[in-house]
């Protein structure tokens, strides 16, 4: 389950954040993008960049907020098929696909 914090970006940051965005399009609130967690360390993403392998993220720590450019964690989920961990590379906890719900069949 991913962390319900959100976070809104100031005008100055998303001023910012716009200039540095490949689309110059970048929300005005995200969601962090770590599995639920304690502490008060979250992580928004704004935009991959044009830098291959990096993206944009606004990160909250307390009450201190910036802008950080963060390589992409290059792991990849075990198979032939493995997704690649939608996070940035060191973070803590687990990769993106360790926490995907089970798909359900529907059957009629």
């Amino acid at each position: 389950m991913r962390c319900k914090h959100w976070h809104r970006v100031s005008l100055d940051l998303a001023q910012e954040a716009r200039q540095k965005a490949p689309s110059g399009c970048v929300d005005r609130a995200v969601q962090c993008q770590l599995p639920a967690h304690e502490g008060d360390e979250h992580y928004g993403l704004l935009a991959e960049l044009d830098t291959y392998g990096t993206a944009l993220w606004l990160r909250r720590r307390g009450a201190y907020v910036d802008l950080v450019v963060l390589r992409d964690c290059p792991a990849v989920a075990p198979g032939p098929d493995g997704d690649g961990c939608c996070l940035f590379a060191g973070h803590t906890e687990q990769h993106t696909w360790e926490d995907a719900s089970e798909e359900v069949l529907c059957t009629s």
